[in-house]
């Protein structure tokens, strides 16, 4: 299931930091859908026990068949879809309350589309939550993301199609910060090597697996030099009021 660590584990202790970072927004969104929600990007199903609790009914979308295929079988009240997208085809216009969709968006070629269909298949007044990168926080270019975002570069896209936005971000406690400055000048070690700045010269798909295997080596040597790699907690992570300033984007779209 965890053939990456772009597709970052719960389980794995090197992980947890981002596990938990990811996990955060969930927890947020839980306390805000209801009705007919959607998830564009449900990977393994990081939030399924959150939101499917939270929804009348959900409906995740993903294009590993395999995860799908899984996740059917563990939640069979719920509708699972396996694509590549955008497009939304086989969702009709005016559908859903909300759509959840986290850390999806720095993965599709077409990011206005994405946009573009989200606002579709929502019903009039459904809103769109969203979080990204912040591009501002990143430490080295990541191969499986086809671009990252400043804050008024997402909020403009976004604006394209929606009338309303709130632009928030998702940030860490001095001790999910501790953790970040570690990882910084962990990453500085080993990129020094890259005299002629390769990882932004080759193309992406070129990169992932040395990035793989380099990201893994740098989470595991971090998690055993003083374990708190281990001790961070969701409850580490907040709402920020400024997502320039934050590690994460977390934006609330209305139609």
């Amino acid at each position: 299931m965890y053939k990456t660590t772009e597709i970052t584990s719960a389980e794995i202790a090197s992980d947890n930091p981002v596990h938990q970072r990811l996990l955060f927004p969930y927890v947020e969104a839980a306390q805000m859908v209801s009705g007919n929600v959607l998830e564009i990007g449900c990977g393994w199903g990081r939030g399924l026990e959150l939101l499917t609790k939270a929804a009348t009914h959900y409906t995740g979308i993903d294009k590993n068949q395999d995860l799908i295929n899984a996740l059917q079988a563990e939640y069979p009240q719920s509708t699972f879809i396996s694509a590549n997208i955008p497009p939304l085809r086989t969702l009709a216009d005016n559908t859903f309350d909300y759509i959840v969709t986290f850390q999806v968006i720095e993965h599709i070629e077409n990011d206005d589309l994405f946009v573009k269909e989200a606002h579709r298949v929502l019903k009039p007044g459904g809103k769109l939550l969203l979080t990204t990168v912040n591009k501002s926080f990143s430490l080295t270019r990541n191969p499986w993301h086809v671009r990252e975002y400043y804050a008024d570069g997402l909020k403009d896209l976004i604006t394209k199609y929606f009338s309303k936005i709130e632009t928030k971000g998702i940030h860490g406690n001095d001790k999910v910060m501790t953790y970040y400055e570690q990882n910084k000048e962990s990453v500085k070690k080993l990129t020094r090597f890259d005299i002629f700045n390769l990882q932004y010269r080759l193309p992406r798909r070129l990169l992932q697996v040395p990035y793989d295997l380099m990201n893994r080596l740098n989470r595991n040597r971090l998690l055993q030099a003083d374990g708190l790699a281990a001790q961070i907690n969701y409850t580490d992570y907040l709402v920020s009021q400024d997502p320039a300033g934050s590690l994460d984007f977390f934006y609330i779209a209305t139609k």
